[in-house]
């Protein structure tokens, strides 16, 4: 925490602002959490309706992300943060309102398949949504890459991206205490978002070094790193999604997007029917308890020793934590695996998002950010419907969380053998002190 005391005053406060419209951001995103799954279900929606109504969050992302990505660096980061943090406030009240309307069965034209109005609009509602996370979390990324040393940048970038466990330890533990009343739970939330609004109206957005206008913004050809650029007026943004420097952290947050997505979905509905006496709100506040705990040491770390380690550390740290929700039936194991599941999320979220600062100049980040974290987006988009097919088919949320953890496995393999140039690197890289080849001086 040294670090903030060789800032000048106004950057302390500016930062303050940012971090506490992120706290209000992350609380009123999670505290949707232990009630959600169950509010759905409310309607008479099955695992698989339940799924599908969860994972439309990331409709909303990915419909959203290449607009948002390029809206933060053209227009600034501030009118998307206020983009993000306002969805926060409006979605529980788009929520409550499903209830108002008549339920009705909708036949879908050409198939056997039947909806309920309040399922349908539940979808919608989540969708939208997902707005939240495509806008806040690109902008918030990026003025935080903006104000960091280039020397302290992974230290300031953790410290800053604690507001991430802080929010989704005190959201999930407000919304589990209020569960008793969905419509207190979700007015609670608003409040909260309403709350962020007002911090980032406050927040001043920094400057940008090498800031360039809007219609020349530039990004990766097809085959070089995504700083090494050519200018291209119109750059592809699911084009440059496969380009080297992002493919793989993409990918693997793709595999961490199923676990995560799976987690959120399907551990409130497989600690009801497992009769577990738990308060759901507490496994996502000890994730996030671990969560913030490894933050604060893994940043600064990972400037001395390097990224990789601590990416693949993450990623066994997922592992191990959706293996320990196969094997859970008392509340102790649950905690375990929400642990687990923080440690892991701690280690590997704001890692990557050094790793792709490093990567990118000041005027891509916004667009490399929401580029990597598309995978991330549709590991959640499928793991709803997928798993929760697979739930319904087999009865069972513990094959849900196997194929889970096999999912972040085989990422931690990938990332191991394919996260540079070649072989060697990739491991020398993944698991020792490798230079990352694709790092712009």
């Amino acid at each position: 925490m040294g670090l903030f005391l060789n800032f000048e005053p106004a950057l302390r406060r500016n930062l303050a602002i940012f971090f506490a419209a992120s706290l209000c951001f992350w609380a009123g995103l999670a505290g949707m959490l232990p009630n959600l799954s169950l509010y759905i279900e409310s309607f008479g929606a099955s695992n698989q309706e339940i799924g599908w109504v969860m994972a439309a969050f990331a409709i909303g992302l990915l419909g959203f992300r290449p607009k948002m990505s390029r809206f933060t660096d053209r227009a600034g980061r501030k009118p998307a943060l206020l983009i993000g943090v306002s969805v926060i406030a409006i979605a529980p009240l788009l929520y409550l309102s499903v209830s108002a309307v008549p339920n009705l069965m909708l036949h879908i034209p050409g198939t056997n398949w039947q909806i309920g109005t309040a399922v349908l609009l539940l979808g919608v509602t989540r969708a939208f949504h997902g707005i939240s996370i495509a806008a806040f979390a690109t902008a918030y990324s990026a003025v935080i890459a903006d104000m960091a040393p280039p020397q302290h940048r992974g230290e300031l970038i953790g410290y800053m991206s604690l507001a991430t466990p802080i929010g989704m330890a005190i959201g999930p533990a407000l919304g589990g205490y209020l569960e008793a009343s969905f419509s207190l739970a979700f007015l609670t939330m608003t409040a909260l978002g309403m709350v962020g609004t007002l911090c980032v109206l406050a927040s001043q957005e920094p400057p940008r070094a090498n800031a360039i206008a809007p219609a020349s913004v530039t990004a990766a050809t097809a085959d070089r790193p995504i700083g090494n650029h050519q200018p291209r007026r119109s750059p592809v943004f699911w084009r440059l999604l496969f380009t080297p420097p992002i493919r793989v952290p993409a990918l693997i947050l793709f595999m961490v997007g199923i676990a995560f997505g799976s987690m959120v979905a399907f551990v409130p509905l497989y600690v009801r029917q497992a009769g577990i006496d738990i308060n759901i709100g507490l496994i996502y506040t000890v994730s996030a308890l671990a969560s913030f705990s490894i933050r604060a040491i893994a940043g600064r770390a990972s400037d001395k020793l390097g990224r990789g380690r601590f990416i693949s550390l993450g990623l066994i740290f997922y592992t191990l934590a959706m293996l320990t929700l196969t094997l859970a039936n008392t509340a102790p194991m649950l905690l375990l695996a929400g642990i687990l599941q923080g440690a892991g999320g701690g280690t590997l979220i704001p890692i990557i998002a050094a790793l792709m600062t490093d990567r990118s100049r000041p005027h891509e980040r916004g667009l490399t950010f929401g580029l990597c974290l598309t995978g991330f987006d549709l590991g959640i988009a499928l793991a709803g419907p997928v798993m929760g097919q697979l739930a319904d088919a087999n009865n069972s949320y513990t094959l849900v969380f196997a194929l889970a953890g096999i999912m972040t496995f085989l990422g931690l393999i990938i990332f191991i053998t394919a996260s540079s140039k070649d072989l060697i690197h990739s491991i020398h890289f993944a698991l020792n002190d490798g230079r990352d080849v694709y790092a712009i001086k």
